[in-house]
């Protein structure tokens, strides 16, 4: 339970910047690797108004939150008041959650065969799930979970991880 006058981001003791990457760098790599296997599976969800949209219908098959900002997203509020809103509906709901910088790294990671000039995709929030028929049966998402639990048993709510350019 978040503590009154508290919100999220202080509850977690640190912003999406602020993270020691050499300490987490096994779960970021963990994370590559769950982002990864889940994108070849169609099991992401890119976009902040599609993942609000997906949480809002079917918030049992979603097993991770990911909120990824860089420095100049820091100041922009109207993606910082959506992140609030995911947030706590994560914490409602029981969804792993992490906040995440490294936007360079991650669209590496996530890129499509989309043809130039295509819109880029909004990587802001991607959301996880699960599918009931073939559940993702993933070393990585175990250890990702187990980090996100981990936080949480530390009262860091948002865990945050930075992805390192390669």
């Amino acid at each position: 339970m978040i503590s009154p006058g508290k919100t999220l981001e202080n509850q977690s003791g640190s912003t999406s910047l602020g993270c020691n990457s050499q300490m987490l760098d096994p779960v970021s790599q963990a994370l590559e690797e769950l982002l990864v296997a889940a994108q070849r599976q169609d099991c992401l969800t890119l976009g902040v108004y599609e993942s609000a949209k997906l949480m809002n219908v079917d918030p049992d098959s979603v097993v991770l939150c990911v909120l990824a900002t860089d420095e100049e997203d820091e100041d922009d509020i109207a993606l910082q008041i959506h992140f609030t809103l995911l947030q706590a509906f994560c914490c409602d709901n029981d969804v792993n959650i992490l906040r995440l910088s490294g936007m360079r790294r991650l669209t590496q990671l996530l890129e499509d065969d989309a043809g130039v000039g295509t819109e880029p995709r909004d990587l802001h929030c991607i959301l996880v799930t699960n599918p009931p028929v073939q559940p993702l049966q993933c070393q990585a998402l175990q250890h990702v979970s187990s980090f996100c639990q981990e936080s949480r048993g530390q009262n860091q709510w948002v865990p945050c991880l930075e992805l390192q350019d390669r």
